[in-house]
């Protein structure tokens, strides 16, 4: 596969937190941030360091680069430990654990990747939270592969379409989406579609 056509394993995350705003950001390259973006950066910024060292017996590298041509995807791990030199991802997330798996499928994804650049077969890694200071454990189990595969096709397909979903109101969600202003789930959602609202905005 070539470069060009690998997506990042950012975008399976967005495709499961909400479609349109995984083609807002990857389709038409919009970005906002807010407190909770501003807040997961400064999270990241050591893990975003390159970086390689050894505690109790473990090796940890920081932003490392990862890829599987066989799935088309790629990205960068936030942490990768080496336990007896089998492959362990870490990924730093500013809140707390959700209901949906959008996590899980990010890091299962990690995980896909060390495997097909170390020929090792991982089965768990760990999702550190930086509301709760804690790690969780995360098993890398049939269902959780096939879940992350199936999202990798969806992702791609909807970023090979090149378009935009509808927009569909959730409050949960929508409300601590960076791109809300760009979005406008609420306005979108309630039928008055974007022409109504661009003109609305030029009579203004």
């Amino acid at each position: 596969m070539d470069d060009a056509d690998l997506i990042p394993i950012s975008a399976l995350q967005h495709y499961l937190y909400c479609p349109r705003q995984c083609a807002l950001i990857h389709v038409e390259r919009q970005w906002a941030e807010n407190r909770q973006t501003a807040q997961g950066r400064l999270l990241h910024s050591r893990a975003d360091q390159p970086l390689s060292e050894r505690r109790k017996g473990v090796r940890a590298i920081t932003a490392m680069p990862l890829v599987s041509l066989e799935l088309g995807i790629t990205g960068v791990a936030d942490v990768v430990e080496f336990h007896d030199s089998l492959p362990f991802p870490v990924e730093y997330k500013r809140g707390k654990p959700k209901i949906h798996r959008a996590d899980e499928v990010q890091l299962c994804a990690q995980a896909l990747c060390l495997e097909s650049m170390f020929d090792d077969a991982i089965p768990q890694g760990a999702l550190f939270y930086g509301q709760t200071r804690r790690r969780r454990d995360v098993a890398f189990d049939d269902d959780l592969r096939a879940l992350t595969r199936d999202t990798v096709i969806q992702t791609r397909n909807m970023i090979a379409a090149g378009e935009t979903p509808l927009a569909k109101y959730s409050p949960g969600l929508c409300n601590a989406c960076s791109l809300l202003d760009l979005c406008q789930p609420k306005l979108l959602a309630q039928g008055q579609g974007v022409s109504r609202w661009l003109l609305k905005q030029l009579a203004d």
